[in-house]
């Protein structure tokens, strides 16, 4: 009887897991180099850049709207510096985790490691108080993110302690410019199925994301799965799947 040799993949789990994870997940720019917008903050003669290539970054506040890249800058900030991310989310954190947290960055050392704290609205007044010793004293370096105004809901002794910077929604091109990348990332992107789009078909998916790149990432992705691999993204598909589901298209 004939044995058949069996088929082998070059898969590893973490390429599994990583193909696994969100679109907009895997599309995180690896350095200040792929990041796409907020040249207000990251342009040539910003300072900003340059205080993360030399790790002389004090405390953060990154505000702005959903999608506008405040987790990324975060992480972009700690790896360009060097450093570890210590990660907390105020959603689902409590004053016991945070207090693990803290020991742990400082044993780190502010040297080596940021906090980030995402969502840091959601913390209550108790909350954000128990980050002002460490943060005064200079044992961590914090880089708190919110969609809501700071001035109204972050403390005043904490505000005081960080430089605040505002990130705006992405622009029209530069969602389209992700988007284009995105097609032809085969490693982290949706290059694998060889579909393309046209400017003007990748401009009308940014616009219906509305400056948030995460959303737009997702219905790149939702309209390649649907397609077959190599196919031809289309204006009237991108105007009929918006239909579908209410969304605003113009």
């Amino acid at each position: 009887m004939d044995h058949q040799s069996p088929e082998f993949s070059l898969d590893t789990p973490e390429s599994k897991n990583s193909r696994r994870k969100p679109l907009a997940e895997r599309m995180r720019p690896s350095g200040l180099h792929e990041m796409i917008g907020q040249a207000h903050l990251l342009g040539e003669k910003c300072l900003l850049p340059k205080l993360i290539r030399e790790n002389r970054v004090g405390n953060l506040i990154l505000a702005g709207p959903p999608g506008t890249g405040k987790t990324t800058l975060a992480t972009v900030i700690a790896r360009d510096s060097g450093c570890e991310l210590l990660k907390v989310n105020a959603v689902t954190s409590n004053v016991a985790e945070l207090r693990e947290t803290l020991k742990l960055a400082r044993y780190h050392g502010s040297e080596k490691c940021f906090l980030f704290v995402d969502e840091i609205h959601r913390f209550n007044k108790a909350q954000q108080d128990l980050l002002l010793p460490d943060v005064e004293s200079g044992e961590v370096r914090l880089i708190g993110a919110t969609t809501h105004n700071p001035r109204y809901y972050i403390i005043d002794p904490l505000l005081s302690r960080s430089h605040l910077f505002t990130l705006k929604s992405l622009e029209v091109g530069e969602i389209s410019k992700a988007l284009s990348i995105c097609l032809e990332d085969k490693e982290r992107g949706l290059g694998g199925r060889k579909c393309s789009a046209s400017e003007e078909v990748l401009a009308s998916l940014a616009l219906i994301a509305e400056g948030d790149l995460r959303r737009a990432y997702n219905l790149l992705e939702t309209m390649v799965e649907g397609m077959p691999v190599g196919g031809v993204l289309s204006a009237d598909e991108v105007a009929e799947f918006a239909q579908e589901r209410g969304v605003r298209y113009d």
